[in-house]
């Protein structure tokens, strides 16, 4: 059966609260309802982005009479890992992921000479119904929380630290969902990644991924976090791409890459733009070629990846 899209996840209910859903303001609300003092909240995402740690048992800074309400109240086990796929030697690594309502998604660890990037996902499945992938031939079972969302990086930087392999340094939107389809929980765990009260990851270092979510691309721009921008292309023109990315019969190829422009020069920041090559789909001479021609005519901010 053809895949429909759809722009709005099923509701259904949310994950426990996690300290990772809470900001600033969010957590020192937190810890007021437990009736801890103001510094507490300070210390608690210190502990969590600082150190790494989930457990309050191990936050040797709380006193022991209130690990237990702080574990209950802003730390549930949101995520459980169900199966683990290495290859390259050991240098990339996929997590599937079960939430607390059943549901399963994956994130990929990869090791490079010079950086540790991982790839998470923003939902579980995916709405935009490419006909190549198999996340969107699977459709889109919810949006994933932005602690969900924050533990996978979290898993992913203690993952390397105790396999000795260094710092997480780059994090890339481009697991399962769209990305800007869930985009206040998206835009929160950015925050909570770059922040220096949150990981404190250079924003440089984050990459948001869209099929060409024009709207929202426009809306990321004007919030100026600086992250990068990569534009899911992988057709030359919109006749194939209506078929290939059906998120193009909502918004043509000329507008996806006017919003990226926008983004460029709102920003600052580089677009990165992905072509998918299918063989004997959209792989003919001068197709790749043709779509990088428009991206150069509208703006010099252009990365290329195929």
């Amino acid at each position: 059966m053809k895949q429909q899209l759809v722009f709005e996840a099923p509701r259904r209910a949310l994950p426990p609260r996690h300290l990772a859903d809470l900001d600033a303001t969010g957590r020192a609300a937190a810890v007021s309802e437990l009736g801890l003092p103001a510094f507490r909240a300070k210390q608690l995402a210190h502990q969590y982005y600082g150190r790494l740690i989930a457990d309050p048992q191990q936050m040797t800074d709380l006193p022991a009479a209130v690990r237990a309400s702080v574990a209950d109240a802003l730390f549930p086990t949101l995520l459980t890992a169900t199966r683990e796929i290495e290859c390259d030697a050991g240098q990339t690594r996929k997590m599937v992921w079960r939430a607390v309502d059943g549901t399963s998604f994956e994130s990929v660890v990869m090791r490079y000479p010079r950086r540790n990037t991982v790839c998470i996902s923003s939902q579980a499945g995916c709405g935009m119904a490419c006909p190549f992938c198999a996340t969107g031939q699977g459709g889109l079972t919810r949006n994933l929380s932005t602690a969900e969302i924050v533990e996978q990086v979290r898993a992913a930087a203690v993952e390397l630290r105790d396999r000795d392999h260094g710092r997480l340094s780059n994090i890339v939107f481009m697991g399962m969902g769209e990305p800007l389809a869930n985009y206040n929980r998206v835009l929160a765990a950015v925050r909570r990644i770059t922040e220096p009260t949150g990981f404190g990851i250079s924003a440089r270092a984050v990459t948001v991924s869209t099929v060409g979510l024009a709207p929202a691309i426009r809306k990321l721009a004007d919030e100026r976090l600086g992250v990068t921008l990569a534009l899911s292309l992988h057709a030359p023109d919109d006749e194939l791409r209506d078929t290939l990315v059906p998120v193009n019969n909502r918004w043509k190829i000329a507008e996806a890459l006017d919003a990226a422009r926008y983004y460029a020069e709102a920003t600052g920041r580089r677009v990165s733009v992905e072509y998918a090559l299918i063989r004997d789909v959209n792989d003919q001479p001068g197709g790749p070629i043709s779509w990088a021609s428009g991206c150069t005519a509208r703006s010099g901010r252009w990365c290329t990846s195929t």
